[in-house]
């Protein structure tokens, strides 16, 4: 299979469908759930599906060293080559690196508005054109609301879209049926696309479920999964 094919069967196209197209330049999406249940797999499944695509991607991590990233993209990229059977699969591994950057911050050492410096110094100064910005780990739930509105004004004036994984960091927090915890209400009217995810025991993978599409709220679960064998986004 080449690119091109893999690009049209991927059950990414399930997923954008299911968000009325994508998320979009100058958006926020969140990836909501407990710890431990994949999100950080499904937001590079998310970053590679761009790099296939010829999209930039800058990945910054918030709860780990860029090593620990950086293996989780080949450990995805081999998933996928194998499962699709993927042409030429170590050359076009080496022709996305290119388009994809890593970076580390502390939430707790380095505030918001150095972080977007960094990213628009990045963006500007080194010519990296991202598409997409993913904030890996990032403590949204405590983060302040200016903060929020920061990224959201961050993201529409680069022209890029922001996703968000996220998980409380709270322990009495209530989360809904679909795994959406009541310490991201405050946030709502500042995301864009928000997805829950939530393990069903007896299916044995991760349901992912639209909570809200561009301001609509859907709660309808999507016809994608996480499967825990992979960690990759399948058709559901």
């Amino acid at each position: 299979m080449d690119l091109d094919q893999l690009n049209a069967v991927s059950p990414l196209r399930v997923f954008e469908e299911a968000i009325h197209g994508g998320l979009g330049k100058g958006n926020l999406g969140v990836l909501v759930s407990k710890h431990g249940v994949g999100k950080t797999a499904c937001l590079v499944h998310l970053a590679t599906d761009k790099l296939f695509k010829g999209e930039n991607v800058i990945h910054v991590s918030f709860s780990g060293n860029v090593e620990h990233v950086i293996n989780w993209y080949k450990e995805v990229f081999r998933q996928i080559a194998e499962l699709q059977s993927l042409d030429d699969a170590a050359m076009v591994y080496n022709s996305i690196l290119s388009n994809r950057v890593v970076m580390n911050f502390s939430q707790e050492q380095v505030p918001i508005d150095r972080v977007l410096s960094s990213l628009e110094s990045l963006i500007r100064d080194g010519s990296f054109k991202a598409d997409c910005i993913l904030f890996d780990g990032f403590k949204l739930t405590i983060a302040s609301e200016d903060d929020i509105v920061k990224i959201k004004n961050f993201a529409e004036r680069m022209n890029l879209e922001i996703w968000f994984s996220v998980s409380p960091v709270r322990t009495d927090v209530v989360y809904d049926e679909y795994g959406v915890p009541d310490s991201l209400e405050k946030y709502m009217n500042l995301i864009d696309v928000l997805v829950a995810m939530k393990y069903d025991d007896k299916g044995d993978k991760v349901m992912m479920t639209v909570v809200r599409a561009h301001y609509e709220d859907i709660l309808k679960p999507l016809r994608v999964a996480l499967d825990p064998k992979t960690m990759l986004i399948a058709h559901n």
